[in-house]
C-alpha cells in the first residue's frame, strides 16, 4: 500500500466542496477552481425536500419534486436502503424570451434513507400527483403494535 502525504488543505476543500454540493452550487474549490484530485463521479444537482412520517401500519416518504415527470423518477429498495433518483429537465430557451432570473435547480437528483428491519419492502407502493411522490413502505406484520384490550374483573 502506497503511503499518501497528508494534506490539510484538501479536507478543508474536501468539506467545502460537501457543502457547495449540499446548497446546490457547483463544485469549485474554495478559489473559484475545480479542488484537485476531485473525483470526476457523477453527482446529483439538486436535492428535493422531503417528510419522513410513521403511521401504525406504514413509513411514509413525501419528496417535492415539481416539473418532473414519473417516467424521469426512480425508486429502489436495495438491503434496507430506499432511493428516489431522477431528473428535472431544463426548458428549452426561445430565441425571444430574454431571462433576468433563473433560481430553480435542474437536471439529477438523488435521496437515499435508511429503512428500520421492521418493514415490508415488497409492500412498498408509490403514488406521484401534483408535483409530489408519495412512497409508503407497510410495517411487517408481526411489527404491527397490537392492542389488547384486558377486562377488569
Amino acid at each position: 500500500m502506497a503511503m499518501v502525504p497528508w494534506d490539510p488543505w484538501h479536507e478543508i476543500e474536501d468539506l467545502f466542496d460537501r457543502y457547495t454540493r449540499a446548497v446546490g452550487l457547483s463544485r469549485m474549490g474554495a478559489w473559484g477552481r475545480r479542488a484537485q484530485g476531485a473525483e470526476s463521479v457523477a453527482v446529483a444537482d439538486w436535492s428535493p425536500r422531503v417528510d419522513i412520517s410513521e403511521t401504525p401500519a406504514a413509513y411514509v416518504i413525501k419528496a417535492e419534486i415539481p416539473e418532473v415527470k414519473k417516467e424521469d423518477v426512480k425508486i429502489t429498495i436495495d438491503n434496507g436502503t430506499v432511493t428516489i433518483s431522477g431528473e428535472r429537465r431544463q426548458e428549452t430557451e426561445q430565441k425571444d424570451t430574454r431571462y433576468h432570473r433563473v433560481e430553480r435547480y435542474y437536471g439529477g437528483f438523488s435521496r437515499s434513507f435508511s429503512l428500520p428491519g421492521n418493514v415490508d419492502e415488497q409492500a412498498a407502493k408509490a403514488e406521484f400527483k401534483e408535483g409530489v411522490l408519495s412512497l409508503s413502505i407497510p410495517k411487517a406484520a408481526e411489527a404491527r403494535p397490537k392492542v389488547l384490550e384486558v377486562k377488569v374483573q
